[in-house]
């Protein structure tokens, strides 16, 4: 019996695959749960604040309606943190929504993006599934070349992801580097700077990114709620950029694709300052304390400006399947072209400590 063939593009995708979860471990391994620790996803381990909890639970009672279409509520917290327009504003099912939703505005066949060696893996399965090419930049000490990346535009290329800092290898551009790249692009080239990551950043390091938007019409950022303000499990994220972006993004996107629990819980997070910043003081001490426990190792890193670590461990699968009989979930990332290293996300101090500890056991030191 014949069946629909599908698009030959599509076809060639390979499936993003997440982290293990816990209990796909567990059921695989006959392990108990409970003595699991996932270090995987680049999760906050510090559970959700209290205000998130409470916010979720006053919006439950309403779970049989549909949420804002509009996010109102969300964008006009938004718009006071950010000091933007309404208009300028973008809310996603996570960050990787709104990823999709700029490939699916500015890509087709015949098109081009042009994104970094070693990045978010998202970046070319989005170009893939619109029919465009893909041109990866090889990477610049495990980072992005983004010179070399102004050079790889091509007259076709409609797109450029730009992650800072980067998704798997905690690299990080500056922002004077970042801001000259965006004005030296094409204006008719959508700049998409992934900004996931950009609350672990010590306040130093950060770029005045939404003030660019207002200078270069060309920008788009993404951001999350998934990281450091921990609710990865509701999948929310948005994007800023000049309203004629967003307009082009919001036309794509589903008509109620960010859930009322969601939206309530990003609210009460953005008001929740203090957990925000106690997340990134207790990134960084878990940070040291990886850096730490590798260097005793004698295991490679590279210095991160996420809340995870890259760690060069040899036969990076042999070590994985170790650590997954041990109950320790890491990340491999063979996938981004990098088989001899390990992504570890920043956990507790106990489970850091689990993971080092374990680590030495399976590479004999």
């Amino acid at each position: 019996m014949a069946t629909p063939t599908g698009l030959d593009y599509v076809k060639k995708l390979a499936p993003y695959i997440p982290g293990k979860p816990v209990d796909d471990v567990a059921r695989e391994l006959h392990l108990d749960p409970s003595t699991i620790v996932k270090l995987a996803s680049n999760e906050n381990p510090r559970g959700p604040s209290p205000k998130v909890l409470a916010a979720i639970a006053a919006a439950a009672a309403e779970i049989t309606r549909y949420p804002d279409g509009y996010g109102y509520h969300l964008k006009d917290a938004l718009c006071t943190r950010l000091r933007v327009e309404r208009a300028q504003l973008v809310l996603g099912n996570g960050s990787n929504d709104i990823l999709e939703l700029a490939s699916m505005a500015y890509l087709k066949p015949g098109d081009s993006a042009v994104y970094a060696q070693h990045a978010f893996a998202v970046y070319p399965l989005a170009t893939q599934a619109r029919g465009a090419t893909g041109i990866e930049v090889p990477a610049r000490e495990l980072g992005h070349d983004l010179a070399a990346m102004r050079a790889a535009i091509r007259p076709d290329t409609r797109v450029v992801f730009v992650a800072n800092p980067n998704n798997p290898t905690g690299t990080w551009s500056r922002p004077a580097e970042v801001e000259a790249f965006i004005d030296a692009v094409p204006r008719d080239v959508l700049v998409v700077l992934d900004e996931a990551y950009h609350e672990y950043l010590e306040p130093a390091e950060r770029a005045d990114s939404v003030a660019w938007v207002a200078r270069y019409p060309h920008l788009f950022l993404s951001r999350t709620f998934s990281k450091a303000y921990g609710l990865a499990a509701l999948r929310i994220g948005y994007g800023i950029g000049s309203t004629d972006v967003a307009d082009m993004l919001n036309r794509v996107r589903q008509p109620f694709n960010v859930n009322a629990l969601a939206q309530a819980a990003a609210v009460a997070a953005l008001a929740d300052t203090a957990y925000v910043d106690e997340s990134r003081a207790r990134n960084r001490e878990g940070l040291v304390q990886l850096y730490a426990g590798l260097q005793k190792l004698g295991v490679p890193y590279v210095p991160s400006h996420g809340n995870f670590v890259l760690a060069k461990v040899g036969d990076a699968a042999r070590v994985d399947q170790a650590l997954l009989r041990e109950g320790v979930i890491v990340r491999p990332v063979a996938g981004y072209g990098l088989p001899e290293w390990l992504r570890v996300s920043v956990g507790l101090p106990e489970e850091n400590e689990r993971l080092l500890a374990t680590l030495g056991q399976i590479l004999g030191r």
